[in-house]
């Protein structure tokens, strides 16, 4: 293992009818709330209604920023920035899923912060404080709701790229499994894509003796793959619903990762695509991913082999290594499309008359990929592998 500080100061409520918790926590920070969501569906949902009449209860003066995107833009956290100075905000709250979280996050560094909001996402500055916000999560899939990373979408210039500071953890997160069964089949099929691939990026490391990291990103995994092949089947499923959010947030909350740094390459190519082409995120992983575990293969086979047989049941008798390898990456193919996920780029109409402008937006800040450093001739390779 390599030396590490583990911080996480996220207070989670998790369970059922927990949403009343809000009249606890949001008095804790101010009466002025940003309340920030999506599309509308907390509305079609009923949980929009139950949200505005907890603020009342505790005589929040409630702010509003509707219409987070999918893939959070730049420009929408640029509005509710301007909102939080100009009513001198004082708490924010994402109710919603990850791209809602992760649009707070900005806002609520942004609302602290003297210049241009897109500096803290390229790092040309640091997130030095932020506006305290709590979440409500209604879809399983990021894990944001219990870490301090983002990822936001600079429409203009084609731009997406990961950020975060210590100052963005939400200080609380609500996780009713009620709360998502409203959650269609496919969003429920990309988050458990989503969930699946932070482990597989934490899995792929060059660290040594992480024996029990290994087998807690092997625990959720696993635990995912018995509950989602149920679940998209039955979407109201209560105990389903609670296996695969508790799953979500464990994956990205740094439990599981103490120890070492992951590879997050497969994240650095599908961000690329979808600035270009604005797919859902957890859809361009379910298409890039075992093509990038294809290409990075030779760098490391035992960790494929061992993955293989203790999460896919790969039998390896009378097989060499990298034959079990390859059956083992085939199954997360088989498994991701047996549950509905896309295969090819082709599913949403990309071909190749892009990829160098992909590859060349993936390589804005040089070589990345902890587990293999990618250079621009493998983010092609594995692009032309996935059409």
């Amino acid at each position: 293992m390599e030396q590490f500080i583990f911080h996480n100061p996220t207070k989670l409520i998790f369970g059922k009818d927990t949403l009343s918790r809000l009249k606890d926590e949001i008095p804790t920070y101010g009466k002025k709330v940003l309340l920030v969501y999506g599309g509308g569906s907390i509305k079609r949902n009923g949980i929009y209604d139950q949200v505005l009449s907890l603020l009342e209860e505790v005589g929040a003066e409630v702010h509003e920023l509707s219409g987070v995107e999918p893939n959070p833009r730049l420009s929408t956290a640029k509005k509710g920035i301007e909102i939080c100075k100009n009513e001198g905000i004082e708490v924010l709250l994402a109710v919603g899923g990850g791209s809602v979280i992760d649009c707070t996050k900005l806002i609520a560094a942004g609302a602290k912060y003297d210049g241009d909001a897109w500096d803290l996402v390229t790092r040309k500055a640091v997130a030095n404080e932020a506006l305290p916000f709590g979440t409500v999560l209604t879809l399983a899939a990021t894990g944001s709701e219990m870490n301090a990373g983002s990822v936001i979408t600079n429409w203009e210039t084609n731009e997406k790229y990961g950020w975060g500071s210590g100052e963005t953890f939400p200080r609380f997160s609500i996780l009713d499994p009620v709360h998502t069964f409203s959650v269609p089949k496919d969003q429920t099929i990309y988050g458990i894509v989503d969930m699946m691939s932070h482990v597989f990026e934490h899995y792929f490391h060059k660290a040594t003796n992480t024996p029990l990291q290994d087998r807690m990103c092997e625990a959720i995994l696993t635990t995912v793959m018995e509950a989602a092949p149920k679940l998209v089947n039955d979407l109201e499923n209560y105990e389903l619903r609670e296996t695969i959010l508790y799953n979500g947030t464990m994956a990205l909350n740094g439990m599981v990762s103490m120890g070492y740094r992951g590879d997050w390459a497969s994240h650095g190519i599908e961000h690329a695509v979808s600035a270009v082409y604005d797919i859902p995120h957890a859809g361009g992983l379910a298409i890039l991913f075992p093509n990038w575990m294809k290409h990075t293969l030779d760098t490391d086979v035992s960790r494929f082999v061992q993955l293989a047989v203790r999460v896919f049941g790969v039998n390896p008798e009378g097989k060499s290594d990298r034959e079990v390898a390859l059956e083992g990456i085939d199954k997360v193919r088989e498994f991701w499309n047996s549950i509905g996920a896309p295969s090819r780029l082709a599913d949403y109409e990309i071909g190749d008359d892009q990829l160098d402008l992909v590859a060349d937006k993936a390589m804005a800040r040089g070589p990345f990929g902890g587990f293999q450093t990618l250079e621009k001739e493998d983010v092609l390779a594995i692009l032309r592998a996935s059409l």
